[in-house]
């Protein structure tokens, strides 16, 4: 996409001021990484606390008498486990099981929701949600989305919104116009804020003042990998099922309907083809997507993400190895680095701890 046809965030300018290496992601301009690193952007996420703008984030406002009905019978978690006032991760599926998309959910009441699905995705989502009956408003030119993560993301919010309640894990609340949601893909405690266009720049600026180190989607790349969390388009894609990607904790099995369900529950009865595994090198090497696994020689799957971690100081990737190969945890396989066979053990993410609650 030609760079003047791709969209910017509210804070854009910040970005360029910062010197941010910007690129093309979801159809918009955004921070790859700053001045200093991606690795250092990732250190201060794990160690202390970082800023994110996440704008490219879509945002559909789903209102209406029964809305809540109608977005629950489209995606496959139950939102009826949770609350007003709670957040929800979910998958929106094809009829066949593959994904569309993941996305939040954010439960307001009955009649009004917020779903946050991935840049790339989000008119695809809208588009289904409507022809499921509900109306949908995009707000992605009215909202910035700031992303506040790391140890000492509560002190920074404690600054700068004084007088916010305690929240959950995967709880929102309102401080004025801004909504304050514990929720983020780091791994690390942390916030997500829906902030009005407008303001952004200055809610921007007061989080980076108050100490927190702007991080690009580099690092937020590298902090997801490591959390074993999905990409949608990598490790999750209208081609590869929750079944498949080890997502089916985020489906409502119980539930009587929803797009996809007769195909996801058949494929978790037969058992996949192939599951989504953890590998960590342990020689030099670093593992991207799209690279072949092989065991003794003989491919059994495929790299579907793949980075160096800061933290682990080792090249890890997730892949999708055929469950006819018999391939366990603790077994060693290789990684075809381009030409170079780079061995592996197979493991369970996370790569490191979680500390999200």
């Amino acid at each position: 996409m030609p760079v003047d046809d791709l969209l910017t965030s509210p804070i854009h300018e910040r970005h360029v001021a910062l010197g941010a290496t910007l690129g093309a992601f979801g159809g918009w301009s955004m921070p790859l990484s700053y001045p200093g690193g991606t690795v250092a952007e990732h250190t201060a996420v794990r160690e202390a606390v970082g800023v994110f703008d996440v704008s490219h984030l879509g945002k559909l406002a789903i209102t209406g008498r029964g809305a809540a009905d109608v977005v629950d019978s489209v995606f496959t978690a139950d939102l009826g486990r949770i609350a007003p006032g709670q957040a929800q991760y979910t998958l929106c599926c094809t009829e066949g099981g593959g994904v569309v998309d993941d996305v939040i959910l954010y439960l307001a009441g009955p009649d009004e929701v917020l779903a946050v699905p991935n840049a790339a995705n989000a008119a695809a989502v809208a588009e289904i949600l409507r022809a499921a009956g509900a109306t949908v408003t995009d707000q992605h030119r009215d909202l910035a989305v700031l992303a506040v993560q790391g140890p000492r993301a509560p002190e920074v919010l404690a600054g700068l919104l004084p007088g916010l309640p305690e929240l959950d894990y995967m709880s929102f609340a309102d401080a004025g116009d801004v909504r304050v949601c514990r929720t983020g893909y780091t791994g690390e405690r942390g916030y997500e804020l829906l902030v009005p266009a407008a303001d952004a720049p200055a809610v921007w600026d007061a989080i980076v003042a108050a100490g927190a180190q702007p991080a690009g989607l580099g690092a937020r790349d590298t902090l997801r990998t490591e959390m074993g969390y999905p990409l949608h388009g990598q490790d999750l894609s209208v081609d590869i099922s929750p079944v498949q990607a080890g997502s089916g904790w985020a489906v409502g099995w119980d539930k009587p309907d929803f797009r996809g369900r007769a195909a996801l529950v058949a494929e978790k009865a037969a058992g996949p083809a192939r599951r989504l595994r953890g590998l960590r090198a342990t020689g030099r090497g670093v593992p991207r997507p799209g690279m072949d696994v092989l065991a003794d020689g003989t491919r059994v799957g495929v790299t579907t993400s793949g980075t160096f971690s800061p933290t682990l100081r080792a090249g890890i990737a997730l892949a999708l190895i055929d469950t006819a190969a018999g391939i366990g945890l603790d077994d060693t396989v290789t990684v075809d680095v381009r030409g170079r066979s780079l061995p592996c053990t197979v493991v369970k993410p996370p790569f490191v701890p979680s500390h999200v609650r």
